[in-house]
Parts: C-alpha cells; structure tokens; sequence
C-alpha cells in the first residue's frame, strides 16, 4: 500500500495487498483431509450452541458487482450481474472471540495458526520478542510472521485477549471457520448471500449504510485505517485493530460492520472472471480454484491502495492462511 493511489495491476492477486498468503505446500494432506468438507451444501448438524444474533432475510433479487467504477483492477468486479438468492438467516455480527471460545472449550479444536506455530500480524499490533518474528511478508512488509500468533494471542505471545470477547475472533483461516459451521450447524454464505444481505435495502450503494463514507457530522461510520498507510494511524475511529463487533451502527437489514473491522471468509471457490458466467440464481462459486473468497474489507484498508471496504469488493486467500485481520459470520437455510 503506497501513498500515491496506486491499484493492482490486472492479475494481481487481490489477497496480495490486503492479508499474506502461507507458502505452497504448507498445509499437510492430513489437514486438508480433516479440515476441508465440501462446501456449501448440505450442513452436518453440530452439537455446538451458536449464540450469535440472527437476523432473517427473505432473499431476493439485486445487482450484484461494482457499478461506480471503484474497483480495483484484477478482482473481478464486473460486470454488474442481476443475482437471485433463496430465504437464509445471517450473523448479525462477525463471530467472536467468546463466540469462538465456546466452541474450542466443546471440542478442543486446534486453529491451523496453533498447528503451524505462527501467524501474519501487522507490524504495529506485533506483541512478541525479537526471536518469535520470523520475517516479513514478501511484498506486504507491514505484515509479520509471527511465532505464537493465534487467536488467542493476536498480537503474539504477549498478548491476550482482556477485555476482546466481544471482538470479532482473527488468526482463524478459512478452514478453521468451515470447522466451527460443521460443529453449530451453520455454514459460510455464498458470495452472493454475503452482498446481498450488506447491500441491505440500498441498492447500488458503496456501502453499508450509503455513498459516502463520513456521515453528515463528519464522524467515521465503518472501522478502516486513517493516516498515513502503513506506518502512522491517526485512530480517527478509535482503533488501531479491532473494535467491538457492534460498533458504529448496523445497515438496513440489522447487520453489522460487513464492511471494515475484519475480512470475512465466503464460502466459494475465487475467479477473477466468475461474474461473467455465473448464474442468476443462489450463485456459489467456480467449482474448482486454488483460493476462497473474502468480503468487506478490514481495518487496514486505506484509499491509497486497498480502498476494498465496499460491498462490491472481492479478495481472497487460501484457505490455510490466518491473519490478524480475518475473521467471519455464519448462515442458515430459512
């Protein structure tokens, strides 16, 4: 992320400047095996207690895709496609820590950051000694490989998580969150359930909540970086990382924070050119791909390069990969 408004050249990958990826091969096939249900379909019915809000949304019919030109070049954006999605239930909020406590105290579940021993964290949330940072992401210098970095300690193994329970769970990869819908009896939503139920009742919007990213008294309304990208944040929204997963004010469906505050994992398959074959109705993703898609953005995004906390915005990662600024919500079939 540089400061001269810089975007990604067509094929970059659109996980590139957001969040690192782990190396190829990291992930043994014994994790792959375990962790890596086919998704979405038909859910196992878990033995979990999933106590976040819901709230249920009819469906319907919307344009899904970036219309206003604001997309970055390469993440498959457009073209604007006229998408139908069936009934489901959503997250209010993204999962959190508390969310998530429960469901590792159940089942004694092992995120893939606690099997691998480390996880990305931004250089200025870093909590650790000089000997647990490992190196620097490539290209991404802001990102660290940090040694005892999981959900439990996101910044390293100096920290803890004191007064986070209400903050949305990070360092959880994609495979990690299919396990914790397997264990409630939930799964990720679609893509298309994920834009649709952000939209809310604004059709075309930018955001949430309308086109402009202040609100009238000129106050902050999502969770995003303010400064200047990568080194000086000027907290203008109170948070250097993460902020209580209800904050600021939900959009028009009662959701809230779907852009800023953390990435949410989706449940597809990534393609940058998805949108110019996918079908009209309850869409799911290529059937086949090497990354999984995330949604909204987090609060590392700036204008100067990652301006992805729209509800358009596509990224995505491999499905090992863990971060400090991911996380997710769960649906259900209505």
């Amino acid at each position: 992320m540089t400061a001269d408004r810089q975007r990604p050249e067509a094929g970059a990958s659109p996980g590139s400047c957001c969040s690192p990826q782990r190396s190829p091969g990291a992930t043994t096939d014994r994790l792959r095996m375990s962790l890596e249900p086919t998704v979405p379909g038909p859910v196992r019915t878990g033995p979990g207690r999933h106590a976040v809000s819901q709230v249920a949304l009819a469906g319907g019919e919307f344009l899904m895709g970036d219309a206003r030109g604001d997309g970055n070049r390469g993440d498959g954006e457009e073209p604007v496609h006229r998408v139908r999605v069936g009934p489901f239930t959503i997250d209010a909020t993204p999962v959190t820590n508390t969310d998530f406590a429960g469901f590792v105290e159940a089942t004694g579940y092992r995120t893939e950051a606690e099997a691998f021993g480390f996880s990305a964290v931004f250089h200025l949330a870093v909590a650790a000694r000089d000997e647990d940072v490992l190196g620097r992401a490539a290209g991404t210098p802001w990102w660290l490989t940090v040694r005892g970095a999981d959900w439990r300690r996101p910044g390293g193994p100096l920290s803890a998580l004191d007064g986070l329970g209400d903050h949305p769970v990070v360092h959880v990869s994609w495979n990690d969150a299919v396990a914790y819908c397997a264990w409630a009896g939930r799964r990720l939503p679609t893509e298309a359930e994920w834009e649709y139920a952000s939209r809310g009742l604004l059709s075309g919007a930018r955001y949430p909540w309308g086109d402009d990213l202040l609100d009238p008294a000129g106050q902050w309304q999502t969770n995003i970086w303010q400064g200047q990208f990568p080194h000086r944040n000027d907290l203008d929204d109170g948070y250097l990382t993460t902020a209580p997963v209800r904050s600021f004010a939900a959009n028009s469906f009662g959701l809230w924070q779907t852009v800023g505050n953390v990435w949410e994992w989706c449940a597809d398959w990534y393609a940058a050119d998805y949108y110019s074959y996918s079908p009209p109705l309850d869409p799911r993703g290529p059937e086949h791909g090497s990354t999984r898609v995330l949604r909204g953005g987090s609060y590392l995004c700036h204008d100067s390069y990652c301006n992805r906390y729209r509800n358009s915005a596509r990224s995505s990662n491999t499905p090992d990969s863990s971060m400090g600024n991911a996380g997710f919500r769960t649906v259900g079939q209505e």
